[in-house]
């Protein structure tokens, strides 16, 4: 048997071998090869068995390892596949559905809005028309012609016939008006049906000879905090531009004026996206997109829309009327303070609106009411909120009568009030024309002006002041000459006291053409708070 402990001595002889040769040199080598085959001489049987396995070791290798015609065909074999586009997979098809749905009904709405009346550069004192063209030439003055300022917003399409819903804002004070359709680059000219700034919706039209797609309007009552919602626009003039979002809240007030209660968003709104819809899961559109909130100029995750409950009561009104008829009784309040529960329980009331003011000759005035009641229902309907009583009146019809239940001195009392349009209640009846036709009035001073009522005079800090407030003064008017500016608000024209529009015409149709008058105007200044100032020149030929 062989013994494999020597085969191992012997394959350590050999190596030692090789290894002195190569350590000796090929001088030597000859001696060395006669040692070497004396130890194959001596161990053939143990160096016969290990070259033997040495082999047989070889072959084993050799069937396991692949050569290189294997190595190439495995090669190809595992080589990279190509790619292959898949059919497409809508994983989740709602959104695009509606926005198939309702997309085709928003359109892009273009402005423009031409100045012309740019004021000229000053120039020395001394210095008259005829140096007009030396000294603006001398000194590169720009030319004092028209300028153009251009705007952009959304609109939804509401009746075949072309009739478009947006915002007041975003047509407000153009002169020239262009509607896009989605997917046609004709430009329409659009005429305005009528606005609303209380709302800030307008209702544009335009002519196409064709019917349009059409948005359907939903009852925005039924929309729920945490619903999902697209919005449709085109954001700095990107059109047909989707995002989505939820429902962030309901009823939200403080964002806007009296009249607007919004729907609150996270969906994002940017410039551009006013006027456009908002989409519930339904394909109906529950909002008109109106505002942002940001610190920036961009969307900030708080938008709002106008409810398209509120959006159809104006549209109808404007379409029939031109314009939106709110009635009113001629009471005024602040929700927070007239709905305090200290106070209510003090003046013995559950629930209810605190008036805090009554204009003069206002319906309310005629049927007895006075600062201090509380108002508890409105034809029998429990008020708790100032939307209670506000949304009653508004929406009753002008000249109808309405009941109303209040308390004073604790004591529950009724009377009946006709509502008459809040227009006229809180303007002194601007309409109204008295005194001569060829006397002043304050349209021929270039005055715009109403009735100071109690809630704005509380706003300017000037509670309980009566008088005439200034909206509007015309450029190169007498009112501009002398020193009028919008907000100032007139007490008396020449030491005669003005509480109201009619006075103030009356006044003004006295005074003759040459005579000196003299305003005393209260005026709230920024920086010094409120101004008495006295404004006076000869009345114009």
């Amino acid at each position: 048997m062989l013994h494999w402990g020597r085969a191992g001595a012997v394959c350590e002889r050999i190596v030692e071998f090789w290894r002195r040769t190569l350590e000796r040199g090929l001088e030597v080598m000859s001696i060395d090869l006669r040692e070497f085959s004396g130890i194959a001489r001596r161990n053939r049987w143990e160096l016969t068995v290990l070259l033997s396995v040495t082999l047989l070791c070889g072959l084993l290798i050799g069937t396991v390892l692949p050569g290189p015609g294997a190595i190439a065909a495995k090669i190809g074999k595992d080589s990279a596949t190509p790619l292959a586009i898949p059919d497409p997979v809508h994983l989740s098809s709602a959104f695009a559905s509606i926005v198939q749905s309702v997309e085709p009904a928003v359109v892009n709405i273009s402005t423009t809005q031409v100045h012309t009346t740019v004021r000229r550069p000053r120039r020395p004192r001394g210095f008259g028309d005829p140096f007009d063209d030396f000294w603006n030439r001398f000194f590169d003055f720009p030319d004092n012609g028209p300028t153009a300022e251009r705007s952009l917003g959304s609109g939804v399409i509401v009746d075949k016939k072309g009739y478009i819903l947006t915002n007041n804002h975003v047509v407000d004070g153009a002169t020239k008006i262009q509607v896009q359709l989605n997917g046609d680059t004709t430009h329409y000219t659009a005429k305005v049906v009528g606005t609303d700034e209380e709302t800030d919706l307008a209702v544009l039209k335009i002519d196409t000879n064709r019917d349009l797609a059409v948005a359907k309007l939903g009852n925005s009552d039924g929309v729920k905090v945490g619903d999902w919602v697209l919005a449709i626009g085109s954001p700095f003039g990107l059109r047909a531009t989707v995002t989505a979002g939820i429902i962030s809240a309901k009823d939200r007030e403080g964002v806007g004026g009296q009249f607007q209660r919004f729907l609150q968003t996270d969906a994002a709104i940017n410039p551009g996206n006013s006027g456009g819809p908002l989409v519930d899961m339904a394909d109906q559109v529950i909002g008109i997109n109106t505002a942002i909130v940001t610190q920036t100029t961009g969307y900030q995750g708080v938008g709002f829309a106008l409810p398209s409950n509120a959006a159809v009561n104006v549209y109808n009104d404007l379409i029939g009327h031109g314009k939106v008829m709110r009635g009113s009784i001629g009471v005024s309040f602040q929700e927070e303070q007239s709905t305090n529960p200290i106070v209510l329980k003090e003046l013995g009331a559950p629930y209810g609106i605190v008036i805090e003011g009554v204009e003069p000759g206002s319906p309310a005035s005629r049927a007895g009411l006075n600062p201090g009641d509380v108002i508890t229902e409105v034809d029998g309907n429990p008020v708790k909120t100032g939307s209670d009583l506000v949304d009653r009146i508004t929406h009753a019809k002008v000249g109808s009568k309405v009941r109303i239940t209040y308390l004073r001195d604790r004591k529950e009392m009724e009377t009946n009030v006709t509502v008459e349009a809040r227009d006229r209640v809180f303007s002194g009846s601007v309409n109204e024309k008295e005194g001569s036709s060829d006397g002043s009035s304050p349209e021929k001073f270039g005055l715009h002006a109403q009735t100071l009522s109690s809630e704005r005079a509380r706003h300017l800090g000037m509670q309980g002041q009566r008088g005439v407030i200034v909206s509007e003064v015309e450029p190169g008017s007498f009112a501009e000459d002398i020193g009028f500016a919008a907000g100032d608000v007139i007490v008396e024209v020449n030491h005669n006291s003005v509480d109201s529009f009619n006075g103030l015409h009356r006044a003004l149709s006295d005074l003759r053409k040459g005579q000196d008058v003299v305003f005393k105007v209260f005026r709230q200044d920024e920086n010094r708070g409120l101004l008495t100032v006295f404004l006076a020149g000869k009345v114009p030929a």
